[in-house]
């Protein structure tokens, strides 16, 4: 594939950033359909005279938001996407033909509440910087690493999970990976499927859907209920495993309470089953007392912890972990692996958390992104009154808006967009009557005068709709 986006070296701009919003803005156009194979790093490197660098940091961010996906051994390719922008049904951009844009097609999507993004300006650059530059003071660094991930960011990631969200693991037990899709891909390969069945929270996180692809494993939805996954449900369906978010449940964000977390380690005791728990959001928490992990609290050995740094720190690096119980651990080692987490990203990020500056960001991040919160749900309520309702807004970066209106969540999410911001529904498998008005709503990648100007916009969008 031959392509020839605008970069100009001369903005403000980084390259990599330039040639990220070229690829978005052609998939979101459908000028690159579904399921197109990008060029290589290598490749696409040399064409653009790029340093490799810049293409793989526009390629993760890519990742990162899931317009891209990653396959072994054959690359990237445009992913399927669920946003409601790229829906025909939903009066998309994908339907509109080139010589169709104007200027307010353009305008279209210029205040974003994309749940996953983050607040890249206030990261420490020349911090990071500073580490990366010692790194290659040791030419030992450029080598191959182990294959389970660095020993030195294990290490650290052991003492810090431990401290931060009670886990309890030995840097033996952790394994890093590229992205929590690669974690799973690989998770998938560990447990001994009987049934072929794996639990998952309904509505919950569709990249699990994704990962479940081409895979002979079934998907069995579990309802959610206002305290998070039904118990009951769970342990009338025969599955190997269950994936859960319950300390801030995604995406209607609800904390599982203490007892029912008892229940669901009781369940996977009797019957030997796994539970997958993604901790994707844990660092940022604005109210009430620390959770601790569930698998701080299992005692059996059948908690499986996932984290990742995407929201902690940057989408770009894509650096992603687990911790195993000792069993799948045994069967881990058995096999061979190949570390798909960049060495260089991981050795940086050890000297990151080392020098004290890991600890000290999660801790101005959570400042600023309590603070952004605030400010929203100020303006939700100045603005939009008795007309709206919020929920899930104890931690993470999005909340959810109940809109209290005549008209279902697809045809608030296509108003918005004509007013020029995006908003997210809740995909549901089962029970969608119950969430046809909830919106999503993510804060970390908008500044103050965005998040203010969206809800004006949005606000004057729903007018008529409201009941």
């Amino acid at each position: 594939m031959e392509i020839i986006p605008k970069l100009d070296d001369r903005l403000n701009e980084p390259l990599y950033l330039q040639l990220y919003a070229y690829f978005k803005r052609e998939i979101e156009l459908a000028g690159l359909p579904e399921q197109t194979r990008l060029p290589s790093i290598r490749y696409l490197a040399d064409q653009l005279a790029l340093s490799k660098t810049t293409v793989q940091m526009a390629y993760q961010q890519l990742l990162a938001e899931g317009y891209l996906e990653s396959r072994p051994r054959s690359g990237y390719f445009v992913a399927k996407m669920d946003h409601p922008f790229l829906n025909p049904s939903a009066g998309s951009m994908s339907t509109i033909k080139p010589k169709q844009l104007n200027r307010t097609s353009e305008k279209a999507t210029d205040i974003d509440f994309f749940m996953s993004s983050i607040d890249v300006g206030h990261f420490p650059l020349n911090a990071w910087r500073k580490c990366e530059q010692k790194l290659f003071e040791d030419p030992s660094a450029i080598g191959y690493g182990a294959y389970q991930g660095e020993a030195n960011l294990r290490e650290l990631l052991a003492g810090y999970l431990h401290r931060s969200r009670g886990v309890q693991c030995m840097p033996e037990q952790i394994v890093i990976a590229a992205g929590t899709p690669s974690i799973l891909v690989l998770l998938y390969q560990l447990i001994d499927w009987k049934t072929g069945r794996i639990a998952m929270e309904d509505p919950g996180y569709q990249g699990v859907r994704r990962s479940l692809q081409k895979r002979p494993i079934q998907m069995v939805p579990i309802s959610v209920e206002k305290d998070g996954l039904s118990i009951k449900e769970l342990t009338h369906a025969p599955v190997d495993a269950v994936y859960i978010t319950p300390s801030h449940q995604y995406p209607l964000g609800m904390v599982m309470p203490i007892a029912n977390r008892i229940q669901l380690l009781d369940w996977a005791k009797k019957h030997a089953r796994w539970i997958i728990e993604d901790d994707y959001d844990g660092e940022f928490r604005y109210r009430g007392k620390p959770i601790p992990s569930l698998q701080g609290v299992d005692e059996h050995n059948r908690v499986i912890y996932i984290g990742t740094f995407s929201k902690s720190l940057m989408p770009a690096i894509r650096i992603s972990y687990m911790v195993l119980p000792p069993e799948l651990l045994g069967t881990y080692r058995q096999l061979e692996w190949r570390q798909s987490a960049s060495r260089l990203h991981q050795q940086t990020l050890a000297l990151f958390m080392r020098s004290g500056q890991w600890e000290q960001h999660i801790r101005k991040m959570r400042t600023l992104y309590k603070k952004k919160q605030a400010l929203l749900l100020n303006e939700i309520q100045s603005v939009m009154g008795d007309h709206c309702a919020v929920s899930g807004q104890d931690a993470g970066l999005h909340i959810v808006l109940h809109v209290k209106s005549k008209v279902p969540a697809a045809v608030l999410i296509k108003k918005a967009k004509s007013v020029g911001v995006l908003v997210y529904g809740v995909s549901a498998v089962r029970n969608k009557k119950e969430h046809q008005a909830s919106i999503l709503l993510g804060y970390g990648g908008l500044s103050t005068e965005e998040i203010k100007k969206g809800i004006q916009r949005l606000h004057q969008a729903w007018l008529h709709d409201y009941q």
